[in-house]
């Protein structure tokens, strides 16, 4: 991080390459001026004066799986920073504290007026087993500070519980808290993620959990040990059969009251960019689980349905810089 004198541009915040190949390529077509700034690690010299330009946060919940332990707290430093001095910054800091933190999610969803399944935190294995006591039937523990379907599992009992936490497959959240969350039960093995750039509906997709509940839909991630939400097991991991249909799905022309309650809590949390979960019960209510401000896109799918979330991105990115009076800009989309 360092003062730059140079016309602005767009400046891409993140912690993982493979994640931003697709970004590269749209601003390479579209011949946006950007760099990136890699927030594994690094110095933030508080005296100077950050680069103009538009800023686009991309840091993960997820970072600290790949060895960047500390990213998400020296991006938070950053996008202070650059607050302070007026720059413009796509999913700012109250972005960057709901990414992190899915207890801060759910209270801000939940002052909009979108439901979200009961959830208990704790810290500690003792309050763990005690929040799990108050739940009715089967329920699902996660992280607080997760992204990537971290530490979900689903428990039939509390005596399974008992068990796990006090096996050597117990995992704690990097931030120590454990969420313990009511069981939302499916009619039909899916959720649907709702896609939003510049703060508009892009598209919503329905994702096949039958596999399990790692849900990233970028080429680049892999489905593992994963656990699945939906449908009756008695076992906690997904043993569903691969369905020969496409994992995720383009819906186009998606339509329902939930877009507008998801669209006045991203205008009012900084957020410009990201995907939403949800999944519907058995009587047809949403239950809104996850928020992502690094929101991936899926190839496969968009080629299908002929939509393409980077190339959107970008050219919103590029609009916002144009209303700087950045790099002359002929080509956004």
């Amino acid at each position: 991080m360092a003062t730059d004198t140079t016309a602005p541009r767009i400046h891409v915040i993140h912690e993982n390459d493979a994640w931003v190949q697709p970004l590269r390529a749209a601003f390479e077509e579209l011949a946006f001026p950007y760099d990136e700034w890699f927030l594994s690690e690094g110095v933030l010299d508080l005296s100077e004066v950050p680069p103009q330009g538009v800023y686009y946060n991309r840091m993960s919940a997820s970072s600290h799986t790949r060895d960047h332990r500390y990213a998400a707290e020296l991006t938070g430093g950053v996008l202070a920073w650059l607050e302070s001095h007026g720059r413009r910054v796509v999913n700012d800091s109250r972005a960057l504290r709901l990414e992190i933190s899915k207890v801060a999610q759910y209270e801000a969803l939940r002052a909009y007026g979108i439901r979200t399944p009961r959830t208990i935190a704790a810290v500690g294995k003792q309050h763990i087993v005690e929040a799990a006591r108050r739940m009715k039937g089967p329920f699902i523990t996660k992280h607080n500070r997760a992204g990537k379907g971290l530490g979900v599992k689903l428990f039939q009992s509390v005596d399974a519980l008992v068990e796990h936490v006090n096996s050597p497959a117990f995992e704690d959240s990097v931030d120590g808290i454990t969420l313990i969350q009511q069981y939302i039960r499916a009619p039909e093995p899916y959720i649907t993620r709702v896609e939003f750039v510049g703060g508009e509906l892009l598209y919503a997709v329905r994702v096949d959990t039958s596999l399990g509940f790692e849900l990233c839909p970028a080429d680049v991630c892999q489905v593992g040990d994963a656990f699945c939400p939906v449908g009756e097991q008695s076992s906690p991991v997904a043993t569903a059969p691969a369905s020969s249909a496409p994992r995720f799905r383009i819906v186009k022309d998606f339509a329902n009251p939930i877009v507008e309650s998801y669209r006045r809590f991203i205008a009012a949390n900084g957020i410009g960019i990201a995907g939403i979960e949800f999944i519907q019960d058995e009587r047809g209510e949403i239950y809104t689980y996850d928020v992502n401000t690094n929101t991936n896109y899926n190839a496969e799918a968009e080629a299908e349905a002929g939509l393409y979330g980077m190339r959107s991105v970008a050219a919103y990115l590029g609009r916002e810089l144009r209303q700087l009076g950045g790099a002359r800009l002929t080509r956004v989309a």
